[in-house]
């Protein structure tokens, strides 16, 4: 059974029907889902899946889950002492890199977090299906020069600010200090 990791940004309220056919297709191959627990793209990835009575979904949250709307077992993630920020919350996304075997990001290419995840996939030689929403279609990344083609599509003014701030705030994966209870 694949595990695949989705994500996306938080101003993602809707899913284009394109994306809800990937899903849907994720179910019918019996992947293992590995889905945040935040507002915006998490939730509404929890909804379809709930809504189609998915069971293998695991909702990864931090000391305190958010959302859990299909009643899945949780992967709870601890970084003692951190403060509620943007690098508090990258260390459950950085969990679920490293057990999935590969990623679906929803990205409207300005998400500091959805890109964040979509380079520590590559890095970590997982391939990461990109639904650009910008263009409305999905990409497939393989590889860092994928990464760099989808990137000249973005606004620079955007990516630029995007990549002071996970340059500046958030370690690699492998340098991440975790801590994931095992079920």
């Amino acid at each position: 059974m694949t595990t695949v990791f989705i994500g996306g940004s938080r101003a993602v309220s809707r899913l284009p029907s394109v994306v809800r056919e990937k899903l849907d297709d994720l179910i019918n191959r019996n992947c293992t889902i590995l889905v945040g627990d935040a507002n915006g793209a998490d939730k509404v990835v929890q909804q379809h899946f709930a809504q189609r009575g998915y069971s293998h979904v695991i909702v990864y949250c931090m000391d305190h889950c958010r959302n859990n709307l299909g009643g899945w077992p949780l992967r709870q993630v601890s970084r003692p002492g951190a403060r509620k920020d943007f690098t508090y919350y990258a260390v459950k996304d950085a969990a679920m890199t490293q057990d999935a075997k590969c990623g679906v990001m929803l990205w409207d290419g300005k998400s500091k977090g959805t890109l964040n995840n979509v380079q520590h996939l590559i890095n970590e030689g997982k391939k990461t299906l990109v639904y650009f929403a910008p263009e409305r279609a999905f990409r497939k990344l393989t590889s860092e020069q994928d990464l760099e083609e989808l990137l000249q599509r973005c606004s620079q003014e955007h990516l630029q600010a995007a990549q002071r701030q996970i340059k500046a705030k958030i370690p690699t994966v492998s340098q991440l200090p975790l801590h994931v209870p095992q079920p």
